[in-house]
């Protein structure tokens, strides 16, 4: 059986915890690979609305065991929030793995990404200010503490010490805040340790048992492809790899063992936070898709900005990942346009460019040339083949599957968990 990843195809927001409900019973392990409770995922069960911060929205499934794997960093104070809030909904949350080797989010990281933001002022990125950037950056400088920190205090309080000796200097004398004691670190990690010790395993060596076992192991990258700290709209990205390499390095598991990359993408297009934005709307078009399509951050509650689908950046992201199948979500949302613009290509200083421009620059100059197509006014919810949307949806889809570079699977058409269209198996 395969490893499958599921990524987003834009800015983030796409409706990823969709696309891992349709493969539902027939995957054995989720797992969340990069970023930390940055980003959440919105599922709908019947009459129940789940948002997920930091969980795989596998843990939603019965049988299916969720894993959190070595890229994610973790803020352990939100895990238990999460695991508790589930636990009083009824939901077993027993499975849950976590990596011994994924990074953890301290109270330091949370302050330090918040005035580090604030001092930026005009030049803000946009974090979310949950110290995400900051865990990342000490894991790079090799100063970052691990799960498996948490079970040997001899090695915990020296490597706090040490992240602290720098960090105290930044707060004190460049940001006029006061310093942070190693002792009330120390003690605050230490008090999840006996909580966290049973979920804790080695998860590489997990998955790759599974997959040796036959199971189908399934990939759920956080944020997008082009918030990837490499290949996004840099700087205004995350701090981890979102796109489908970021599954091999993020969880142990070898690229060669992924057979599948599905990439999840709106029929239109949403950002939140900073950066360039080709499509984004200012009008009443945009304020259409906002207040349709329930544009607010599941994490942060911030509006997203709105605009028009994107076909270059759809076919970025086909070529970065390798996608083998798109999910395309909120076609409902459209319901009741006229015409529907598409952006096919850019104007760069009166050049047309067919693809996403290297220079950010450039991106951030670019003018959307537009196709338009038109609209349709019937409800839609309650469609379940293809045949069953109306002509000019269905013109739509097969007229965005064309200019983006795999081909279109499967279709949401509304928010509950069941209104999906499926034309081609995700897994063949």
């Amino acid at each position: 059986m395969p490893a499958i990843v599921i990524i987003g195809a834009q800015w983030g927001d796409e409706g990823k915890g969709k696309a891992t409900d349709l493969l539902g019973s027939r995957i054995d392990y989720v797992v969340k690979f990069n970023g930390g409770n940055n980003a959440g995922h919105t599922v709908v069960i019947g009459n129940q609305k789940y948002a997920l911060h930091l969980l795989p929205s596998g843990i939603l499934t019965e049988g299916v065991i969720p894993v959190i794997s070595n890229g994610v960093v973790i803020d352990i104070e939100v895990l238990f929030h999460e695991l508790e809030a589930l636990t009083a909904r009824g939901v077993d949350v027993s499975r849950l793995r976590v990596s011994a080797n994924a990074h953890i989010i301290t109270h330091y990281h949370r302050t330090l990404d918040k005035v580090t933001e604030r001092f930026l002022g005009k030049k803000q990125i946009g974090t979310t200010g949950r110290g995400i950037g900051p865990a990342y950056a000490d894991k790079i400088n090799r100063v970052g503490i691990r799960i498996q920190d948490l079970f040997d205090e001899n090695i915990l309080r020296p490597k706090v010490e040490g992240a602290l000796e720098q960090k105290n200097h930044l707060l004190v004398k460049i940001y006029n805040r006061r310093a942070i004691g190693a002792d009330e670190v120390v003690a605050d990690l230490l008090s999840y340790a006996e909580r966290l010790r049973p979920m804790v395993a080695d998860t590489g060596l997990v998955l790759n048992q599974a997959l040796d076992a036959g199971k189908t192991v399934l990939f759920e990258g956080g944020q997008a492809t082009m918030l990837d700290v490499d290949h996004g709209t840099y700087p205004f990205v995350t701090s981890s790899n979102a796109t489908s390499g970021g599954a091999a390095t993020g969880s142990g598991v070898a690229p060669n063992r992924m057979e599948r990359v599905i990439a999840v993408v709106k029929a239109y297009t949403t950002r939140v936070g900073s950066g360039p934005f080709p499509t984004e709307l200012h009008d009443e078009s945009g304020e259409f898709l906002r207040s349709h399509g329930f544009e607010w951050g599941t994490t942060t509650g911030r509006p997203r900005r709105c605009g028009w689908y994107d076909a270059p950046v759809a076919r970025y992201s086909a070529r970065i990942n390798g996608v083998t199948d798109f999910v395309l979500t909120k076609l409902d949302v459209l319901t009741g346009l006229d015409r529907i613009p598409v952006c096919v290509a850019y104007d760069v200083d009166g050049v047309r460019v067919e693809e996403v421009p290297v220079s950010q620059s450039d991106f951030h100059h670019a003018v959307p040339i537009y196709e338009e197509f038109p609209g349709w006014t019937e409800d839609i919810t309650g469609a379940r083949t293809f045949d069953e949307l109306p002509e000019n949806a269905r013109g739509y889809v097969l007229a965005l599957e064309k200019m983006s570079g795999a081909r279109i699977s499967a279709i949401g058409v509304g928010p509950d968990r069941e209104a999906i269209v499926v034309r081609h198996d995700l897994l063949g």
